[in-house]
């Protein structure tokens, strides 16, 4: 595994699982949220988050985490060597997006000059973490499965499987229950 795609629900776990792969296995980790959000959560012009993916990915080695299926899934899913799906309960998807917010932790995964916090756009997006699985992941699956059927998915649900998958990777960081929630 040289390219990995991670792929879940806001809340689900994608940025630490692809810290933790990326230090076991010594791949460099791109944050499609970094890459594609400007300072102020402005969105940036759809051929200059292109061009950001593309010299990304053009790279030998990484894991990629992050959905944007329609915008860069032409651009990852041709070199991914595999997809991660985190099939993290929504409520603990819920949970997990508002306890980042209210706490107001800094994400390594978000660029500078974006902070969560609690206003419209936030309730927003907790109904977009809701209904993501009826409303958005059957559509990220559609495209995936057309642009990358060769690529062999993994699906993990929950702590004890993510450890699980990590643990028989080579390596030797450790990774535990834990220490996932921890990081979240």
């Amino acid at each position: 595994m040289q390219r990995i795609v991670i792929l879940g629900n806001a809340g689900s776990g994608k940025s630490t699982l692809a810290r933790v792969l990326g230090k076991r296995l010594g791949l460099p980790v791109v944050h499609l949220d970094r890459l594609f959000w400007e300072p102020g959560w402005v969105e940036p012009d759809a051929e200059q988050y292109r061009a950001r993916v593309r010299e990304a990915v053009a790279q030998d080695t990484w894991v990629c985490e992050g959905n944007y299926a329609r915008r860069t899934f032409d651009l990852r899913l041709p070199r991914a060597d595999l997809v991660i799906w985190l099939d993290t309960p929504r409520l603990t998807c819920f949970w997990r997006v508002i306890k980042r917010s209210v706490l107001n932790r800094p994400r390594p995964d978000l660029p500078e000059g974006c902070s969560e916090k609690l206003d419209r756009a936030f309730l927003t997006f907790l109904k977009f973490v809701w209904t993501f699985d009826r409303g958005y992941r059957p559509g990220i699956e559609a495209v995936r499965e057309a642009i990358g059927p060769q690529v062999p998915v993994v699906h993990l649900r929950g702590s004890r499987q993510i450890a699980a998958f990590v643990e028989g990777l080579p390596g030797n960081a450790g990774f535990s229950p834990k220490a996932q929630q921890s990081v979240q």
